[in-house]
């Protein structure tokens, strides 16, 4: 026969424990949004590697496709300053704009870089090709200006702007300069999940204020303005993109529908059909 005295005090301890064990889980709260990419160094621009590509969907106003954008990393590669005390990690994409019905209309070459905690997308993707249509014969120089995206930014801080300025010339005489300019952009939202069609992201709000427009002469420049709302991870980049017009009312949203990294896909049931090679 067992002698209960023995277990005594081992019982005693279990039925001490239980009131706490019991309280733990009535205070245990869920594991809070953080961000996946670390506060210091980065090894590429959101975590973006070889034979990664990402494809947009562009809606319309009322939530209609007007196409894809389809970044497939081609080149990965690195930097060092003149003083080889700082190195920057870069990316480069092939970034393809397609019609409804999948046909290449424009394709460009844009580079991420990285270094320490920031990442940077490439000024020159946010210019409009149509902006350049009407000078496609004449000499173009393009000067873009990175935008930077911390790792880890704070709610309420102010971002630097970037875009691209185009100088439009002939052989003989300066024509126009066409441009886009990204400014005025604020951390107006901490890690929120947001969910597309590839998965759901902890996300960044930031806000900012696009401006394009053409300077033919002096006197006269055609120019829009723009509300901008980017939701931004850090570990994978920009999620979703809204643009508002001058009455505050939603143009045109950019999501990703697809991310493909080097052979495991994240996509919707709509774009699994599509499939479309690059023209290189």
């Amino acid at each position: 026969m067992i002698c209960l005295a023995l277990f005594r005090p081992f019982l005693l301890g279990v039925f001490a424990y239980l009131p706490l064990a019991s309280a733990l889980a009535q205070t245990a709260s869920p594991t809070p949004l953080t961000s996946a990419a670390a506060p210091g160094g980065c090894v590429h621009p959101f975590g973006l590697d070889d034979n990664t590509e990402y494809v947009y969907q562009l809606l319309d106003h009322n939530g209609k496709s007007q196409g894809l954008i389809r970044n497939r990393v081609v080149s990965l590669g690195s930097e060092t300053n003149k003083k080889q005390t700082i190195t920057t990690n870069t990316v480069l994409i092939k970034s393809g704009i397609y019609d409804t019905k999948s046909r290449l209309v424009h394709s460009q070459d844009l580079t991420y870089r990285c270094r320490q905690d920031t990442s940077f997308t490439d000024g020159l993707g946010e210019l409009s090709f149509e902006s350049l249509r009407r000078f496609r014969d004449r000499r173009l120089a393009f000067a873009p200006v990175p935008l930077a995206w911390p790792n880890q930014p704070t709610v309420g801080s102010e971002l630097p702007g970037g875009g691209v300025t185009v100088d439009v010339s002939s052989s003989v005489v300066d024509i126009a300069k066409v441009f886009s300019k990204v400014q005025k952009r604020r951390v107006t939202g901490d890690l929120s999940p947001i969910t597309t069609p590839a998965g759901t992201f902890s996300c960044y709000k930031i806000e900012s204020e696009r401006e394009a427009g053409t300077l033919a002469h002096v006197d006269m420049l055609l120019r829009t303005v723009n509300k901008v709302v980017d939701y931004y991870s850090p570990n994978v980049g920009i999620v979703k993109t809204e643009v508002y017009g001058k009455n505050g009312k939603l143009e045109q949203t950019r999501v990703l529908t697809e991310r493909n990294l080097g052979g495991k896909t994240n996509q919707s049931a709509a774009q699994k059909k599509v499939k479309v090679k690059f023209k290189e």
